[in-house]
């Protein structure tokens, strides 16, 4: 049986700090969080392999829905700069492991899907853990959840190729969002930063991901 402590380590040192995965509280969080009990029954044994995972599968009416590969979670974590008590919205947060994680760094989050089953099965597996203080809502991934705004951080769980306006516009001053664009045919990882009404952007990493539906452009569309 596979030791899941030991592949948690593993996953530490091999993925995360091989790429380049330097904040101590990202890679103690990563490694204190079990993601094995984050993905479908029987397929515990691929909680750590360096791909993304898909997750929501088999559930009716849900969109696919993927856990990003931990060096590429773990580099936009590090990048959001995550503080205890921020205020922190998680988008496509599928079977709710980046919320576990957001939260082990002491984010106050919102965990946000699209459909009320996924959002179920998503509070499920946080209460089975002990997180009992995520908000899981279900609705428009880009509409996020204006309720809980303003946030100081906003994770994107997936690949946009459009600009996320309304998750941006529901950043604080100084606020960060972190997401996966397409740039032609490859991607990127990009950070946002809330200056008043503007929003720089600055290339993290080059990155890949599964696309979220809610954020596909129109035939044509170049980002």
């Amino acid at each position: 049986m596979l030791d899941f402590a030991q592949a948690r380590r593993a996953m530490v040192d091999s993925q995360l700090r091989t790429y380049d995965v330097f904040a101590i509280p990202v890679l103690a969080a990563m490694e204190a969080v079990p993601r094995e009990r984050f993905v479908p029954v029987g397929r515990e044994s691929l909680a750590y392999i360096d791909q993304d995972i898909p997750v929501l599968d088999g559930l009716p009416g849900g969109e696919r829905r993927f856990m990003l590969k931990p060096m590429v979670l773990g580099r936009m974590l590090q990048a959001l700069a995550i503080e205890p008590g921020d205020e922190v919205l998680d988008v496509a947060c599928g079977l709710g492991y980046s919320s576990a994680v957001l939260a082990r760094l002491g984010a106050k989050v919102v965990a946000l899907e699209s459909g009320e089953e996924a959002a179920q099965a998503a509070r499920q597996r946080l209460a089975a853990v002990g997180v009992d203080h995520v908000r899981v809502a279900a609705g428009p991934l880009s509409k996020g959840y204006p309720q809980g705004a303003p946030y100081n951080a906003i994770l994107v769980n997936g690949l946009v190729e459009i600009r996320p306006q309304g998750l941006l516009d529901q950043l604080g001053e100084g606020g960060r969002l972190a997401c996966i664009e397409r740039r032609g045919r490859t991607g990127r990882a990009m950070l946002y930063v809330r200056s008043g009404d503007a929003f720089g952007g600055r290339s993290i990493f080059d990155a890949a991901a599964p696309p979220l539906a809610a954020f596909r452009a129109e035939p044509g569309f170049v980002f």
